[in-house]
């Protein structure tokens, strides 16, 4: 029987009363001018609860990777506001916190479901081409593709912000209160600032070198010219700044005004240092006009008796999680053992080869495109035909795996053809909110890469997405239709895949994370972990991972590949591949009965921020 954890937090009164942040002194700041970096100011933001992984009580949960973040959700939803708020305002927070993973200049998904009306639907934010772009935008002459790595820090990769706008449309459509006012707590952060971490600090050096191209970015985000020190205190005016001018004048400064002008000005003709030189951006006024972030029906699947709602196109993650997980359920039946039965070494090479099987078919199939099979990709007999033709419960299948034919036809035929898989991105990040009347929201939220272009809005302080490299440069297979070339205004595809999950209509379950592609596999994981191996939400979260993405090795934490389940799957003909960390998920869980338990990640990325209104209530 899965246990439920009751955290004692002794937090004082101020996580139950506050309504504003906490704020004190932190030490010297280092000075670096008026309009970005570390500035002397006001003493910094600081979240009024201990920063923990898991919290239990009522009144609401929210959970991030960031605790102001997290805190300002929490505020939200402690003066009446309801979940659409709370992840508005939190987002935003993490545009200041997270500036390498989300902000005003990228995009992302919401997945929602709305108490009221019993329904779960979706909001598109995101980021499109400009009108201008064509299947071989990212190709020299003769055909080859350009570098990634030079188009990536450029403005060639920019592409039409979404993340205004799908705030605009959530608070319009299901929130009560103004955007101007869930955009403060943001504003207030931005300008006087947050205490930097190790996450902040790494990620910072991490880009340091590509951030001194451009001098906008290495004044705002290099001060003194290296990262920000742990524990100091991070200030950004400019940013708060472009906040101010969107709670004044609306999201359309944008998408029709100054700080679209800004924007577009900035990707056509990035300031560079001495020396450099990077491709302009194709961006256009006329772009930026006619983005919408349009509201849309979820992907459903059914899983273990439970219905599983996620993102459609120009998302992959919906559909992805949901054939691994039709996947899943086809080996269960196939073998004549369920997955919370197997060993530890079955369960994860079962999870491998599902999540392989399920991505040579996003890869063939899934894009910004017409007529994109998604009923019959989540169809049980397409799982069921796929299982036939590839899983052998004591043996690998060879990578990459060739794709599946979803034409409502289904036997034991043989497959097609395989396909390489697309290059990762990994610049993003999650939150998951519920308020007490049961709405839920679960919002994934990026710049694409870490840090993004690298090229920053001059006096409005955020970074660009270099999104538009998310597209294939070139068709991954000679003669094999490839759904993400790019095109004239054109969504790229992604890998996010925020998640609810209902039983018997009413919601039960919220996740997401970041990680690129590996955000499929993490949610698909969480779920299976917490469904099929018994465990606690937090431990679903904090279990060591693995990430089989058709390519010819498979990611795993270093507690797999070092352990006997990596030895046992080796000889099974796994290649593993040691990464540090996949995924940094956060989930909450609904009891029904005006409880929730927020979760996040235990030690990745320095840990989540997970909290409820009442703790222990």
């Amino acid at each position: 029987m899965r246990r439920t954890r009751l955290y004692a937090v002794v937090v004082g009164t101020a996580l139950v009363a506050s309504t504003a942040l906490a704020a004190g002194p932190i030490g010297a700041a280092v000075a670096s001018g008026p309009s970005g970096g570390q500035t002397a100011g006001a003493p910094p933001v600081r979240p009024g609860a201990p920063k923990v992984p898991v919290m239990t009580g009522g009144g609401g949960a929210v959970s991030s990777v960031d605790d102001v973040a997290t805190q300002v959700g929490i505020n939200v939803l402690r003066k009446g506001g309801n979940a659409a708020d709370a992840a508005v305002a939190a987002a935003a927070t993490l545009g200041v916190t997270e500036p390498y993973s989300s902000g005003i200049g990228g995009g992302g998904f919401l997945v929602y479901y709305n108490a009221g009306t019993g329904r779960v639907q979706t909001i598109d934010g995101r980021e499109a081409a400009p009108s201008s772009f064509t299947p071989t935008t990212f190709t020299s002459p003769d055909g080859k593709a350009l570098d990634f790595a030079t188009i990536v820090s450029s403005g060639l990769s920019v592409g039409v912000p979404g993340t205004p706008a799908l705030w605009n449309e959530a608070t319009r459509r299901w929130g009560t209160q103004r955007l101007s006012t869930l955009l403060e707590p943001a504003e207030e952060v931005a300008r006087r600032g947050f205490v930097v971490d190790a996450t902040f600090n790494q990620q910072t050096a991490d880009n340091a070198a590509r951030f001194a191209k451009f001098p906008e970015t290495a004044r705002v985000f290099l001060p003194g010219g290296k990262a920000p020190d742990v524990g100091s205190v991070f200030r950004n005016p400019d940013l708060a700044r472009a906040y101010r001018e969107l709670s004044t004048n609306g999201v359309k400064s944008l998408y029709q005004g100054p700080l679209g002008a800004a924007v577009v000005d900035t990707a056509r003709h990035p300031a560079t240092a001495a020396g450099v030189s990077v491709y302009p951006g194709q961006i256009t006024r006329a772009d930026l006009a006619r983005y919408e972030a349009p509201v849309k029906a979820p992907t459903h699947t059914t899983y273990r008796g439970l219905d599983v709602y996620g993102m459609p196109v120009p998302s992959s993650g919906g559909i992805t999680v949901g054939e691994s997980l039709n996947l899943l359920e086809s080996y269960d039946q196939r073998t004549g053992t369920s997955l919370s039965k197997v060993s530890g070494t079955q369960y994860l090479h079962r999870f491998a080869e599902a999540s392989a099987t399920a991505f040579a078919d996003r890869n063939r199939w899934i894009g910004d495109v017409k007529r994109v099979p998604a009923t019959e990709l989540l169809s049980q007999g397409f799982a069921d035909e796929r299982a036939c033709q590839l899983f052998d419960s004591a043996t690998a299948h060879a990578r990459p795996i060739p794709f599946g034919q979803p034409d409502g036809s289904y036997s034991c035929g043989s497959t097609v053809a395989a396909q390489l898989p697309p290059r990762d991105d990994h610049g993003t990040t999650n939150l998951t909110v519920a308020d007490r009347w049961g709405n839920v929201a679960s919002y994934t939220l990026t710049i694409e890469q870490t840090g993004g272009s690298g090229i920053t809005v001059p006096g409005y302080g955020f970074l660009l997405n270099n999104e538009l490299t998310d597209f294939n440069f070139t068709p991954t297979a000679a003669g094999v239709p490839d759904p993400n070339l790019p095109d004239a205004s054109k969504r790229p595809r992604s890998s996010m895949a925020p998640t609810i999950v209902l039983d018997s209509g009413k919601p039960v379950l919220a996740l997401g994370s970041p990680g690129g592609a590996t955000i499929i596999t993490t949610v698909a994981q969480v779920l299976t972990g917490y469904l099929d191996r018994h465990q606690d939400i937090v431990d679903a979260i904090a279990a060591a991972r693995l990430s089989s993405r058709n390519g010819p090795t498979t990611d795993a934490e270093p507690a797999i590949v070092n352990g006997p389940d990596g030895a046992a799957l080796t000889a099974m003909g796994h290649h593993l591949k040691s990464v540090p960390e996949i995924g940094a998920a956060t989930a909450i869980r609904l009891f029904g009965n005006g409880l929730f338990e927020a979760a996040a990640e235990t030690t990745r990325r320095g840990g989540g921020s997970a909290q409820v209104v009442n703790p222990g209530r």
